[in-house]
């Protein structure tokens, strides 16, 4: 191969040009749409966008993984050196001649490569609202009587740092040929972005209708942290399962294998740096390891559905909410069908989109609810100069 081909950057310049395409038409709508509305409204559509724009890719991501075309084009940022497979046709039929159900195939290479133009397009939209904060913040220079001054900027330089990030780990999930730890990685930075793009929307929201969070008891705010918590380190398990393939190493509920304690290999199945279906020492991997990786995400799902259904009856006796309440409860019970699905069905597709749309739903609203509430005592930072009704202590 010429040696000039590893400075090609026709591939990701294609791949950036495409990615502006795809978010200039829904960045410019909600521009336009929100022109006449203050500083606030219009950080707060844009914010809306990117976290819709950034759930659907995360569902996109899952169907990559799921669909065995995370290495559908073996390189990266191109296919085989191309901007798109139309190019790298040859190689492609070649790469599929040679193992006709193997990692490479036409289909396989234009769902891999449509992620990419999508995860291009999302980071254009949070670039264009990091840039679109900062103008904002600079043009109002000191406080005014809306709170639009209410969420620093840094917020979305972070977001847009932690996307580049993303995209570094999106890259390694390629060339690292689907290594475990940098997939379940690559899953809980989608998460992580999530999140981030959540507490700007609400703080934007609060500041444009002059609204407090809701005060919450010490022990209410408590559990509603460690509900959060507890979900991370469950996605973060769940992501595991996926990316080893573990999810029928337990074909039957409540029992695994007709055993409420089957034959397990908690060392081998934790072991996080090694390739897929290896041991670091480079043997293959013990179905007992792949059946410890199962279980162990499956006894979490107990404690992580019993904390989230406690929440969601606590929360629900506050009015403001109670909204929140029925999205986890309702999120929750989605998570539970799916889950069982996957393992009585034999993981179908559906299943498994729906198991980790329900995860990254549940992580955006808990953030939501974190965002929306404080504990009792705390200063409020979106309500800080700005004029608000005190609103009762929720108990």
């Amino acid at each position: 191969m010429d040696t000039t081909s590893l400075y090609d950057l026709k591939p990701i310049a294609w791949l950036l040009a495409v990615g502006v395409l795809l978010a200039l038409g829904p960045l410019i709508w909600v521009w336009r749409r929100n022109a006449g509305a203050g500083a606030a409204r219009r950080l707060h559509a844009l914010t809306v966008l990117a976290l819709f724009l950034t759930f659907d890719l995360t569902l996109f991501g899952a169907f990559t993984r799921l669909s065995d075309s995370g290495l559908g084009c073996p390189d990266w940022p191109g296919c085989y050196g191309n901007a798109s497979p139309l190019g790298a046709r040859h190689d492609i039929a070649m790469a599929q001649a040679a193992q006709p159900t193997g990692p490479v195939t036409h289909s396989k290479a234009w769902v891999e490569m449509v992620h990419r133009y999508l995860a291009t397009g999302v980071g254009f939209l949070i670039l264009v609202l990091a840039i679109a904060t900062w103008v904002a913040r600079r043009r109002q220079r000191l406080p005014d009587h809306r709170g639009e001054r209410a969420l620093s900027a840094w917020w979305p330089a972070a977001t847009l740092a932690w996307v580049c990030l993303q995209g570094a780990f999106g890259a390694m999930t390629v060339t690292w040929k689907l290594f475990p730890a940098i997939v379940t990685l690559h899953l809980l930075g989608a998460v992580v972005l999530l999140a981030l793009l959540c507490i700007q929307a609400v703080r934007y929201q609060q500041a444009a209708l002059q609204r407090l969070p809701t005060a919450l008891r010490s022990g209410l705010r408590t559990l509603l942290v460690a509900t959060t918590a507890l979900l991370g380190l469950q996605i973060a398990l769940g992501g595991w399962v996926s990316t080893n393939y573990a999810v029928l190493a337990c074909t039957e509920f409540p029992t695994c294998q007709d055993s409420w304690w089957p034959p397990m290999d908690f060392a081998q199945g934790f072991e996080i740096w090694r390739h897929l279906g290896e041991t670091a020492a480079g043997a293959p991997i013990d179905f007992a390891a792949l059946t410890a990786i199962h279980y162990v995400h499956r006894l979490m799902a107990y404690v992580v559905f019993a904390a989230i259904g406690l929440l969601a009856w606590r929360l629900y006796r506050i009015e403001p909410l109670r909204a929140q309440a029925r999205w986890l409860a309702v999120l929750a019970l989605l998570q539970l069908a799916s889950g069982l699905g996957n393992v009585l069905l034999g993981w179908p597709l559906a299943a498994a989109l729906l198991h980790t749309g329900g995860a990254a739903a549940l992580a955006v609203v808990l953030t939501w609810t974190l965002c929306e509430s404080r504990r009792e005592g705390a200063r409020s930072a979106a309500g800080a100069g700005a004029r608000v009704p005190k609103m009762e202590v929720a108990r």
